[in-house]
């Protein structure tokens, strides 16, 4: 991981590049001195798939015409010839995550898959600026678990390329999938895009706590929303509960570390959290169905 400058009132602290095939996947986690306007662009012609995985911001899209407002944990797929931005951040903090295809390639690969992707394709071929979903996606825990598998990943060389391959298909895959299943959601208790983005930033908070797990109410006082709304809103959003998401994070990235550094067993629980490595041991097999010595060896 690196750390570059960016401008006077914007600096990227953190950041992570990967090639594959010509296709580019990067992380940067971007941090603010004030909120205020910034522009950015290029003339590539590429296929986007973005993810934000925290922090909340708009931003004018002028090949689109469009403007987004997001919260953390959204994700969408775009195309235009040349990209032409004006974002504007709403807090101090953003991380994200992208893939960008070479426009060709990204045809070849999608074929005739799935029929809204057909519908993006048939837009890019007539020179179209696209953007795959409306609503954006949400980044729910299978998304952020292989983002995190990209961002831990031990291989080199020709086995590097083919793990990133992997990992750039499935990505792919499991968001087309999330855009159809968010068309068909119909929110019982999320009545409002507040209380949307509320919801989206109580998983912005856990994300950030996930080795000092927050309390219900400390959740619930950082995005202000009752227990209640939170708890019921949160499961409807992700599809499982607050603290189901929270320990599932954990263990995902236990799971990874096992697998791709030699840190210990019991240095991984303090690392995590975790009020002792007995107590590790038993959340980790109730998971996974082995110890973490037996993921560690498989």
């Amino acid at each position: 991981m690196k750390t570059q400058a960016g401008t006077d009132n914007w600096k990227i602290v953190q950041s992570q590049n990967w090639e594959v095939n010509g296709i580019r996947l990067g992380y940067a986690l971007s941090k603010f001195s004030k909120n205020k306007n910034h522009q950015t662009g290029n003339e590539q012609s590429r296929v986007r798939l973005h993810f934000g995985l925290k922090g909340d911001y708009a931003f004018t899209y002028r090949q689109l015409n469009q403007t987004f407002d997001l919260a953390g944990g959204h994700h969408n797929l775009m195309y235009s010839s040349g990209i032409d931005l004006e974002i504007y951040n709403k807090t101090l903090e953003i991380e994200t995550f992208g893939i960008d295809f070479p426009k060709n390639q990204f045809i070849a690969l999608v074929g005739d898959t799935d029929a809204l992707l057909q519908d993006f394709v048939t837009g890019i071929l007539a020179g179209k600026p696209m953007i795959l979903s409306d609503p954006w996606g949400t980044i729910d825990i299978s998304i952020q678990k292989i983002i995190d598998e990209i961002k831990i990943n031990p291989y080199k060389s020709g086995l590097k390329n083919l793990f990133l391959m992997a990992k750039v298909m499935e990505l792919l895959v499991v968001c087309v999938d999330n855009y159809h299943q968010i068309k068909k959601e119909s929110y019982k208790y999320i009545k409002t895009k507040s209380d949307k983005e509320r919801i989206m930033a109580a998983r912005d908070f856990i994300n950030g706590r996930v080795t000092d797990p927050p309390t219900l109410a400390e959740v619930a006082r950082s995005v202000g929303l009752n227990e209640y709304k939170l708890k019921v809103g949160f499961k409807e959003m992700f599809r499982q509960t607050l603290f189901g998401y929270l320990t599932e994070r954990r263990l995902n990235l236990a799971s990874q570390y096992l697998l791709n550094t030699d840190t210990t067993v019991t240095e991984l629980a303090h690392q995590l959290g975790y009020s002792s490595p007995q107590h590790f041991h038993t959340q980790f097999r109730k998971y996974m169905g082995v110890t973490p010595n037996e993921w560690r060896s498989k």
